[in-house]
């Protein structure tokens, strides 16, 4: 089974086309799949949007009252994944953004190449030719000095893509050897990519990466990316020992 799981807030005017391209997608791949989606306080018609593909798609919505924020959102979903998957050594989740900036072909590279053995599969960040908004690029920029130790050692050369299909055992072992009272994700954005990874390869015995195409010109609303914000959640992670035994096997 690959749950795909997708964090939402104020995504109405693509998420539902986002929806259909995923069950054209996967319904060509002949794979069992289920879409689960938090929706994060959106104050738009997100809600709407997801109660009318609830009908025709096999999709699971979760929400929250209150703004919770990108990071709670992805662990909210992905333990639900655990609590329900039947086959947690065969059955992945993929984060994928609700904003239309990654491709849902995509998520059909990195089912296989986990289907191949991998536990972990990365997606890494390729713009294919399209233009990286000034924002995106001046973090990444400024990132790799100050944040070396994010990057050195890390398992895949993009630790901040969000993109990943993770298989549940992982997930499932990850929860369980954590203190039940703490979460997974303390952090927010790209950063949260990272700090899952980090929690995620102790128990990983293979990790693998996929370019990965990201378009930022399809997104159908203004942009929640904030450089400061993200840049300052950046920032947290510095001096932290996130990669102590990266023994998994790349490929």
């Amino acid at each position: 089974m690959i749950y795909v799981c997708i964090p939402a807030h104020n995504e109405g005017p693509t998420i539902g086309v986002l929806l259909w391209k995923i069950r054209n997608t996967l319904g060509e791949f002949s794979r069992d799949y289920k879409i689960l989606v938090h929706d994060d306080a959106s104050t738009d018609d997100t809600q709407v949007v997801l109660e009318r593909y609830q009908r025709v798609l096999p999709l699971t919505l979760l929400s929250s009252q209150d703004r919770i924020g990108y990071g709670r959102s992805v662990e909210k979903l992905l333990r639900h994944v655990v609590k329900t998957a039947s086959y947690p050594k065969r059955d992945c989740a993929v984060i994928l953004q609700g904003d239309f900036t990654e491709n849902p072909d995509d998520v059909i590279s990195l089912v296989k190449i986990l289907e191949g053995g991998a536990d972990i599969v990365a997606g890494v960040t390729d713009m294919n030719g399209h233009q990286m908004p000034l924002g995106v690029k001046i973090v990444r920029s400024l990132s790799r000095w100050p944040l070396s130790t994010v990057f050195r050692g890390a398992p895949v050369s993009d630790p901040l893509n969000g993109l990943r299909a993770y298989r549940v055992i992982v997930l499932k072992k990850a929860l369980r050897d954590g203190p039940e009272d703490e979460p997974l994700i303390r952090t927010e954005g790209w950063a949260a990519n990272a700090e899952l990874l980090s929690r995620l390869v102790p128990h990983a015995r293979r990790i693998a990466e996929v370019p990965a195409e990201v378009r930022h010109d399809l997104r159908q609303r203004g942009s929640g990316f904030r450089p400061l914000s993200t840049l300052m959640a950046l920032m947290r992670l510095r001096g932290r020992d996130l990669w102590p035994n990266s023994s998994a096997q790349g490929v």
